[in-house]
């Protein structure tokens, strides 16, 4: 049962979103839904693992008084089982309609797995270097990955759960003129795959996340919102030094990534910072503040 803080919380939550609906109605709800997009802001629970390991509780009671909405998991959430740790994100009021799955599909664990990510009421198992695109080594390596993309795909579909690839940099590496991510996006199935752009590792390789929002429409479910320090990249082998930096304090411009995310297929949108430089909750607060604000 909540205690009488969360029900207080709870309380106001339902309250801000009558008066959202009041707005709507009276034509000033973009004034009051400054966020981009008008979803639910999320982040990524990988780089706040410490904290969740200390106190998963409090933890995501800070997340939700920040702000944020919405979390995307990451296997083995955090020695809970799927429906033990579903039930906490409800206590906080906190959606997870995501997660970062470390299981290779190979793995005879794996229908058991996309079963626990049904009984957590994911929308979407996000694959982790399940191109293994460090170890491609030609055009080949990866028309071949785009195919075991398709059949994995088909057996999330099965049980209605949707794929998607999440990026580093070394997806933006070439074989024969061709870009790994390009062959990937277009070789899989829509329907069967699909995909989450990091937007940061995209820029750190040198690309531009709007230029593949635009030429890949509908294609990217997921986003993952982080910044990148200046004078860093373009590189798509291995990162030296410390290029991470909070939303709204780096190089990248936000306002066009918003703008061209709804037309790329965006339905939810996660900030993560890999590394900090001052305590990772104070960055998460910092994200979120400048999310909060942001009109595009």
């Amino acid at each position: 049962m909540p205690n009488q803080s969360q029900a207080r919380r709870q309380f106001f939550r339902n309250a801000a979103g009558g008066l959202l609906a009041l707005a709507g109605t009276c034509g000033w709800e973009a004034k009051l839904r400054a966020n981009p997009l008008g979803l639910p802001i999320g982040t990524q629970l990988g780089w706040l693992r410490q904290d969740c390991a200390a106190d998963l509780d409090g933890t995501l009671q800070k997340l939700a008084d920040f702000g944020y909405g919405e979390v995307e998991a990451f296997q083995p959430f955090f020695n809970k089982t799927p429906k033990e740790f579903r039930r906490i994100l409800d206590t906080h009021g906190l959606k997870c309609p995501s997660a970062h799955w470390f299981y290779k599909p190979s793995d005879p664990n794996w229908p058991k797995q996309v079963e626990e990510a049904k009984q957590m009421g994911l929308h979407y198992i996000v694959m982790l270097n399940s191109v293994e695109a460090g170890a491609m080594k030609s055009l080949d390596d990866c028309k071949r990955a785009a195919e075991d993309l398709n059949k994995l795909g088909e057996k999330c579909q099965a049980v209605g759960i949707k794929l998607a690839i999440h990026n580093h940099n070394r997806e933006f590496r070439s074989f024969d003129d061709a870009i790994v991510y390009d062959v990937l996006l277009k070789r899989t199935q829509p329907e069967l795959v699909s995909f989450e752009l990091d937007c940061m590792w995209c820029k750190f390789a040198g690309k531009d996340p709007v230029e593949y929002l635009k030429r890949y429409p509908g294609r990217f479910s997921l986003l993952h919102i982080k910044d990148m320090k200046p004078d860093f990249g373009p590189s798509t082998d291995k990162v030296v030094g410390q290029p991470f930096t909070e939303v709204g304090q780096g190089v990248l411009d936000w306002k066009p990534i918003f703008a061209a995310a709804p037309r790329a297929g965006v339905k939810h949108y996660f900030v993560e910072q890999d590394r900090c430089d001052r305590p990772p909750l104070d960055s998460a607060r910092m994200s979120c503040d400048y999310l909060k604000a942001l009109k595009v």
